[in-house]
């Protein structure tokens, strides 16, 4: 019975992505009445399911931190596909897309996804543990990787508002595609043991011993279908979007919000990922996973939009307000408070849960 029961879950993993590929080239483009919509919503919650299922089986085989970075790293480069798409579209509203995104994708993660991963651990194991070398050195990079590319555009003065120039716009691109590679070198070469999962005597973990090793060719399966499961994952989000926008400005509410619901539909396979990792006391792949992502998100976005503003028309506007630099500020702060011990309770868990639940009130409410 357990035999069979794990086979249908294999075969709904392996079917669901490439439903949800074709549904996705069935309504690109088009307006999508009620009922179409709610399949379209079944289907994108299903190409999640198994986007998470397929990522853990790439990650078991390559091992840690590789998995968590194929997750994150897939993710965002579909992300900033739909993004580019997006503002190739056109429209006064193009012109913050790539600054709302970002920083709702950093929010998310370094709040959202920490914050949760954080208060599961040490509700269900007493305390989380984590490496505070690997931790810190991500945080680092995302807090500078932000700040160069979301802050400093709102006090430049070589171009009136929040904008870039054009030398200033290459400057942080490079900048972005420089640290995030010293990173990931840093990662996966020469200081892999700092990002891997610890025990609460400090010893690095450097294999999981709960299921058998998946087979090569069962991994790089699962990593085709863990593709086909991301781009229906976006690509229906991106279906469903003008619905979503509907219901936004029905409720009177800012169009920015689109933007923090599209985001939060595109980082939920991370979210499940890293709920299913604090779970098991892997703290460190849940904190890899999402610090991880807010850093592809910046390090590969912003180079991404500076080669697209070369042919797309209208201002590209980066630079934060100030509501939303007090927000990155106090995440920084409170963010380097909670890695410097290395372990954390649900108190420091709540806390990064309080700041992403203001950010969405002042989403909301601005």
């Amino acid at each position: 019975m357990l035999v069979r029961l794990r086979s249908l879950v294999t075969q709904w993993t392996a079917v669901v992505p490439v439903i949800a590929i074709v549904l996705l080239v069935l309504t690109w483009g088009r307006d999508l009445p009620g009922a179409v919509v709610a399949l379209v919503t079944l289907v994108l919650a299903g190409a999640v399911l198994a986007a998470v299922h397929h990522a853990e089986v790439v990650a078991h085989r390559v091992g840690e931190p590789f998995g968590s970075l194929v997750l994150a790293v897939a993710v965002t480069i579909i992300e900033v596909a739909l993004i580019v798409t997006l503002m190739a579209d056109g429209g006064d509203k193009s012109s913050t897309l790539a600054r709302d995104t970002v920083f709702a994708a950093v929010m998310i993660t370094c709040n959202g996804i920490v914050g949760l991963s954080l208060l599961v651990a040490s509700l269900r194991h007493g305390l989380a543990v984590f490496n505070a070398e690997g931790t810190g050195a991500a945080l680092a990079t995302v807090a500078t990787l932000a700040t160069l590319s979301l802050v400093l555009p709102t006090f430049t003065t070589s171009k009136p508002g929040p904008e870039f120039s054009t030398t200033q716009l290459t400057f942080a691109a490079l900048s972005s595609l420089v640290l995030y590679g010293m990173f990931v070198a840093t990662q996966t070469v020469r200081h892999r043991d700092y990002f891997l999962p610890i025990t609460r005597q400090g010893e690095v973990i450097d294999a999981d011993d709960h299921a058998d090793t998946p087979s090569s060719g069962t991994a790089r399966t699962s990593l085709g279908l863990l593709g086909l499961a991301l781009v229906g994952v976006v690509g229906l989000a991106k279906g469903v979007s003008p619905t979503i926008e509907s219901g936004v400005e029905a409720a009177g509410m800012p169009h920015a919000v689109v933007g923090v619901i599209i985001a939060l539909l595109v980082l939920l396979p991370e979210t499940i990922a890293a709920l299913r990792s604090a779970r098991r006391d892997r703290v460190q792949t849940s904190l890899n996973l999402a610090l991880g992502s807010a850093m592809a998100s910046i390090g590969l976005t912003i180079p991404a939009v500076a080669v697209a503003s070369i042919w797309l028309s209208g201002p590209l506007v980066l630079g934060l307000g100030a509501t939303h630099m007090v927000l990155l500020a106090l995440t920084v702060v409170v963010s380097s408070l909670t890695v410097v011990p290395g372990r954390a309770t649900p108190l420091q868990g709540g806390v990064h849960l309080v700041l992403f639940a203001a950010y969405l009130e002042l989403a909301i409410n601005p």
